[in-house]
């Protein structure tokens, strides 16, 4: 029993040691964390998780490739050295992108070809993979081409992802990845994305002045699972247009206790669906993950506060060189950790944001990880006190 109590007491204040480092330590590089992810999820890939995603929701195959990619290339950008493994592995996750499988649960009689969805996402990578590798430049500047003349075709600033399903995030991102473009080389597009961004401010939800979840079949309000990824690409395309409306997701979805982004803008309610996953008083943990990104592009300090929550609700298992989250049990999961980690601000410093946050946010989270210990403390003190009666031999 000795044994067992000194076991419980090492492991509980251990695991309270390691949730205040994490919670209020020096925030280690990103880069050797996400490295570190990027190895897990190839030997996960190559074992088929993004088919086995596939089978959690519509773009799961599509998602684990395309920010498998991405996230290399952001990768580089920090630390140019890993350039030539950056591109390589980025172009492996493009071919996985414009295979069989990662067309298959697209369209391709729409327009663009398989949709806006799998167009802008898998544009938007090969202008990354343009970053760091100029003779990308011209299938980037051809596909782009084809993407511009479908926005410039149609009456709405939405395409279609889907027959009849239009979704205001993904045409953002097909947007962003021209503005990309234009920052590359000789812009080409600048008309384009600057009607696209004129229609856009004509169809903002009546109810928080945010671009709506939906647009086909019909607008729906805002929600954060859209909002998250709409925040992160808003500022490649208009920095003015992308700090109003950052400040209006701030206000309208982040929760100061937690802190948390709600699914749902304050003051409604709703239930969470296969893009939300399950939520938790509200809060969308994936929502939540993804804004920690969206943040950091914009020099908000709330994206490392997500990121320390992230890491203590995470439960990360970190070795010589693979870390995983959760497990390892949804590498979708962890594909999106290490992108929102490794993000930068896309056009240089921004003005920081008026919502600072202070200290006491961590406070919650310093119980929870030390809770354990402090039970054990107790019932070790009530067994001191009250100690069992011996019993008496017959």
């Amino acid at each position: 029993m000795k044994a067992l109590r000194w076991g419980l007491i090492v492991v509980t204040v251990l695991a309270g040691l390691t949730g205040t480092w994490r919670l209020a330590g020096p925030r280690p590089d990103p880069v050797g964390g996400a490295v570190k992810q990027l190895h897990f999820l190839r030997a996960a890939i190559d074992d088929g998780a993004d088919h086995e995603s596939q089978g959690l929701f519509p773009e799961g195959y599509f998602f684990l490739n395309v920010l498998y990619g991405l996230t290399w290339v952001q990768v580089a950008t920090i630390h140019p050295e890993r350039e030539a493994e950056a591109v390589r592995e980025a172009r492996w996750s493009l071919d996985r992108l414009q295979s069989t499988d990662g067309t298959a649960p697209f369209e391709q009689r729409l327009d663009p070809p398989y949709g806006i969805f799998h167009a802008g996402w898998t544009n938007w990578l090969r202008g990354a993979i343009a970053t760091l590798d100029d003779s990308a430049l011209t299938e980037y500047t051809q596909s782009s081409t084809e993407i511009s003349k479908a926005f410039d075709a149609a009456a709405s600033p939405y395409l279609m992802a889907y027959p009849g399903q239009a979704w205001p995030v993904d045409s953002t991102v097909a947007i962003a990845s021209l503005a990309l473009h234009d920052r590359l080389t000789t812009p080409h597009f600048t008309q384009t994305r600057g009607r696209w961004l004129g229609l856009v401010q004509q169809r903002l939800d009546p109810s928080t002045g945010l671009m709506p979840h939906q647009a086909e079949p019909g607008p729906t309000g805002a929600r954060a699972t859209s909002q998250s990824i709409i925040q992160r690409f808003l500022p490649e395309i208009d920095r003015e247009f992308a700090r109003s409306q950052y400040q209006l997701f701030r206000d309208k979805f982040v929760t100061a206790f937690g802190p948390g982004v709600r699914e749902y803008p304050k003051g409604q309610s709703g239930s969470g669906d296969v893009d939300s996953g399950p939520l938790v008083l509200g809060v969308s943990l994936s929502a939540t993950v993804v804004s920690a990104g969206a943040a950091r592009i914009q020099d908000d300090p709330l994206g490392d506060a997500l990121l320390r929550v992230g890491e203590v609700l995470g439960a990360p298992l970190t070795g010589l060189k693979t870390k995983r989250y959760a497990f390892g049990a949804l590498p979708v999961g962890d594909a999106f950790v290490a992108w929102s980690a490794t993000a930068t601000p896309t056009n240089g410093p921004t003005t920081p944001t008026p919502h600072p946050l202070t200290w006491w946010w961590r406070l919650p989270w310093l119980l929870l990880c030390w809770l354990p210990a402090l039970l054990v403390a107790a019932l070790l003190l009530i067994r001191k006190r009250h100690p069992r009666p011996r019993e008496v031999g017959g």
